[in-house]
């Protein structure tokens, strides 16, 4: 009997604990979330003119061939019976075949999503790296030069789209001024972005200058703030070197902040690599979004709007949690 109190004790204990309890909340309601944008996608492509029966054979399809094909494709059901078979489908891992060439829908965005994974991981990593180093550096060196320089270089980067950073880009190191590199990437679609890796390298370091201004400024002023405090000042009283103020005191107690601006990085990139694989013609899932819009494949759009919206719901969590384990006060059981 004491047992089963005991192991009903620690099992309270570990629902009542912060991390656990965070990770509960946001994984019901990440779920809901994605239920909800699946209902979105799902009436927006259905509010779209016409219907894929009409975009596969044509406005000058005859009205029997129409009609063949919409039973065929389960057109003639109702919204909420198209909805049902859709999501069903979603979850048993088969999201159907694409309207334009009659492939399954994921050998086309599996390949795609993955180089966009690698894209948006390389640029993400390291954005992130240079970003926390540059803030750390120019902390140090508050109200100098180099700090109001960096400053007012960075607010400058942010105001520039995506599509200029990549042009600016390509002129330098693949056209005008230096050709180092290549202008497109030449990475024939449904093969992986690691077999040509020059062909990430502009890419990854426009998404790079894009990212970097917003961890720069935050991480900056975050960690001047930890090192104006009372413990940087009773480190440094004790004699301890610059450097270990800022690694040991300043910068743990400044990640909270950090780790959710490095989080909305990722979420932007998620955004932006549309646009920046478009530009040098990379074959990511931004460029299958663009074709499959053109085309009307309204199964590889439901697909692909749903895969940016679950990458949103897990970033989420993931910078969530990871800033309640970076905030001691926050992450102990009360």
């Amino acid at each position: 009997m004491s047992l089963l109190v005991m192991s009903s004790g620690r099992r309270g204990a570990l629902a009542a604990h912060p991390i656990v309890k965070l990770v509960i909340q946001r994984v019901v309601l990440g779920v809901v979330t994605l239920w909800v944008v699946s209902v979105v996608i799902f009436g927006a492509t259905q509010a779209l003119p016409g219907n894929a029966a009409v975009a596969i054979l044509g406005h000058a399809a005859s009205p029997p061939a129409l009609h063949a094909l919409e039973k065929q494709l389960h057109l003639n059901r109702s919204v909420f019976a198209q909805y049902g078979a859709w999501i069903s489908a979603i979850l048993s891992g088969h999201p159907g075949t694409s309207l334009v060439n009659g492939m399954p829908v994921w050998s086309l965005v599996g390949p795609a999503a993955t180089n966009s994974a690698v894209l948006v991981g390389l640029s993400g990593v390291i954005g992130s790296i240079v970003g926390v180093t540059l803030g750390a550096v120019v902390a140090l060196r508050n109200d100098s030069v180099l700090d109001h320089t960096s400053s007012v270089l960075a607010l400058a980067v942010t105001a520039l789209p995506e599509f200029v950073v990549a042009i600016a880009m390509i002129i330098l190191f693949a056209t005008n001024v230096w050709h180092v590199l290549p202008a497109v990437s030449m990475v024939p679609p449904g093969t992986y972005a690691w077999a040509e890796p020059r062909e990430l390298v502009l890419p990854v370091a426009t998404l790079v200058i894009v990212i970097v201004p917003y961890i720069f400024r935050m991480t900056r002023a975050a960690t001047v703030e930890a090192l104006a405090s009372d413990y940087a000042e009773m480190a440094r009283l004790k004699g301890l070197p610059t450097w270990r103020v800022l690694a040991v005191h300043a910068l743990p107690n400044a990640v909270a902040p950090v780790v959710q601006v490095i989080g909305l990085s990722f979420l932007y990139l998620a955004g932006g690599i549309v646009v920046v694989e478009f530009v040098f013609a990379f074959p990511g899932i931004g460029a299958s979004l663009v074709s499959a819009v053109s085309s009307r494949d309204v199964p590889t759009i439901q697909m692909i709007a749903l895969l940016l919206a679950g990458f949103y719901v897990v970033v989420n969590i993931v910078s969530d949690v990871v800033a309640l384990l970076a905030t001691p006060r926050r992450r102990l059981p009360r």
